[in-house]
């Protein structure tokens, strides 16, 4: 049906011009990394937390969607207009508004790229451990609505262990706070967690108070070099067994190591099947001895050659081809299917062999890398979707992936969210009566059903 004009020139007006529903323009906010397209009818650009309110009071009283959008860099779906409506664009709230060095705190507005808030804290001396890969353009909004991870969850854990407390408005248009600015607090329910993880379905998050930790005095990486995917496996499930703790335990399997052979700055020989990227941090002498600690035990453990970083340059070597494999996966085939699921550290070995049997079944190339520290492993389905034949498998392996998953234990989703791509798999991890709280929440914070609709839940 579209948006009304009259209603258009409104929202036109809430942002003071920062709209736009020129064809070319809505097309840039019509997907995601998913690569699906849903055209929105309009764009906004608002600038203030007053001017979200405004947006949102007037969707719930004229009945029409607003999806909240950061970089859209989501694998699942999450940002894209799948019903219509409005893309709610956050990339002019972009400040950085307090950095607090004797709190270790800071308070940013969604818009803020994840990779620029590193860098600023880090010049203050103080640390942010969320990192996903695409921390140089994804946003600390979107971290948010997606629970984001990254390789050092393993040790410091994910986006919400870091969020203190939020500004976000409600579909209503009513502007809420939650939590606090203090390193304790339990007055009441916890409705920044509540909030943080759901896939901008409940909020618009316009400001967060993020907890921010000392700077490392020092960072140690290394790159473990096995014969067989197995050897690497079970080092993984091992490593922490010893109380021993690096802050990244980085898995690329034999078709990962394919894929980005030529950017690794040390040479792989061919019988190499595995590489552990692995960091501990610190102080200068535990890092030292923690490093060695883990050298030792890879070796024990079957790898062929572990390689120490002796600065920072070399360990920017290390980490250069697993930045590259996103990309470098379409030389095996034009598409891919993302899946980012997670298993006990214990069950690791048991799921790289289902993923190796899921590959023999299909004959389809599966691409394996992630935080395997903890227990989450990225799966890449490589398949040629104008193949009807590859496009039924893939999707066939894809139905298998997430029950091998959840029957190990594990869940279908550890940093992506459900989106619009898990949503047929939900059911099989939760039982109606979970599924029927999710949604009684759903409706208490949005009864109208105008924020981000179409999401989650089938």
């Amino acid at each position: 049906m579209g948006l009304k004009n009259s209603l258009y020139q409104t929202l036109y007006q809430i942002t003071h011009g920062n709209a736009t529903r020129e064809p070319e323009e809505l097309c840039c906010y019509s997907y995601d990394a998913t690569a699906q397209s849903f055209l929105p009818d309009a764009v906004l650009f608002p600038g203030s937390t007053a001017e979200v309110s405004a947006i949102l009071e007037l969707a719930s009283r004229e009945k029409f969607p607003v999806i909240p959008r950061g970089s859209g860099s989501g694998m699942t779906g999450g940002s894209l207009a799948v019903t219509g409506g409005v893309v709610m664009a956050m990339s002019r709230m972009n400040h950085i508004l307090e950095i607090d060095c004797d709190n270790f705190i800071a308070r940013v507005e969604p818009g803020v790229v994840t990779g620029e808030f590193h860098r600023a804290v880090e010049q203050k001396g103080l640390f942010y451990p969320p990192d996903p890969a695409s921390s140089a353009f994804c946003t600390i909004g979107g971290n948010l609505g997606e629970c984001a991870g990254g390789p050092k969850a393993v040790k410091y854990g994910v986006t919400r262990d870091y969020v203190l407390g939020l500004e976000a408005v409600l579909p209503s248009g009513e502007v809420i706070h939650t939590g606090v600015r203090t390193a304790k607090g339990v007055a009441g329910y916890d409705l920044t967690r509540l909030i943080v993880g759901s896939e901008g379905t409940l909020a618009v998050v316009t400001q967060a108070t993020l907890k921010l930790l000392p700077l490392p005095e020092a960072v140690k990486t290394m790159a473990a070099l096995f014969p067989t995917i197995e050897q690497a496996a079970q080092t993984v499930s091992s490593i922490i067994k010893e109380s021993l703790v690096p802050r990244c335990v980085e898995f690329l399997d034999r078709s990962s190591i394919e894929c980005v052979r030529e950017k690794f700055g040390f040479h792989v020989p061919s019988d190499i099947h595995s590489i552990l990227i692995i960091e501990v941090d610190g102080s200068l002498a535990v890092v030292e001895q923690e490093a060695q600690k883990i050298r030792e035990f890879c070796i024990a453990k079957g790898a062929s050659q572990v390689i120490l970083a002796a600065d920072a340059k070399q360990a920017a070597e290390l980490w250069v081809a697993r930045k590259a494999l996103s990309t470098a996966l379409f030389k095996v085939a034009p598409n891919k299917i993302n899946e980012d699921i997670v298993v006990p550290l214990n069950r690791i070995p048991e799921m790289v062999k289902r993923i190796e049997a899921i590959q023999n079944r299909t004959g389809l190339t599966i691409v394996s890398f992630g935080h395997a520290g903890d227990g989450n492993i990225h799966c890449n389905i490589m398949y040629h979707k104008k193949d009807l034949n590859e496009r039924i498998l893939a999707e066939s392996a894809m139905d298998e992936l997430f029950a091998h998953t959840l029957e190990l234990g594990g869940t279908i989703t550890g940093e992506h969210g459900v989106g619009i791509t898990k949503m047929k798999y939900l059911p099989d991890e939760f039982g109606e009566g979970e599924i029927e709280i999710m949604r009684g929440i759903k409706k208490v914070f949005d009864p109208f059903n105008i924020l981000n609709p179409g999401k989650i839940f089938v």
